[in-house]
């Protein structure tokens, strides 16, 4: 991995991220991750980071900052992550992490939350082994019609 880069996330990587999507999923991806990106990366508070290997992205972690609300000054979600399956288990996505927790830590940024589906098990299993817990919070969905 000496030639992994983590670099931060530029509008150019949107279809990368979606490449990177489909091969997790399997199946056409129905966002668009090149307005989600390009949005995102033009954000000066931004904390989102690309993992590139030889040139190639194959890897990355969107993440939003959260100015108060719930009880908390300042938080920080990890929306979006993936690593693409052929790179799955080489340590790119604890890499990534690694980089952002930094970011967070020289920010200010103590709480960092995700949301995983319960029978994600491998995602599940990826976040606590980087010290991702059950906390105080719920997630609570409704469904507009």
């Amino acid at each position: 991995m000496e030639n992994l880069l983590i670099r931060r996330l530029e509008a150019r990587d949107a279809d990368d991220i979606s490449r990177i999507q489909e091969a997790i999923t399997k199946q056409p991806v129905a966002i668009d991750y090149r307005t989600v990106v390009e949005a995102e990366a033009r954000k000066e508070d931004r904390v989102s980071f690309v993992a590139e290997l030889d040139g190639k992205v194959v890897g990355y972690m969107i993440t939003y900052i959260i100015y108060g609300g719930f009880g908390l000054e300042k938080s920080a979600w990890v929306g979006l992550f993936g690593v693409d399956p052929r790179y799955m288990g080489r340590g790119i996505g604890k890499m990534l992490a690694r980089e952002v927790f930094d970011v967070f830590r020289k920010i200010d940024v103590r709480n960092v939350f995700t949301s995983v589906k319960w029978d994600s098990t491998d995602l599940l299993s990826f976040f606590k082994s980087l010290g991702f817990r059950r906390c105080d919070f719920i997630n609570l969905e409704k469904i507009l019609d």
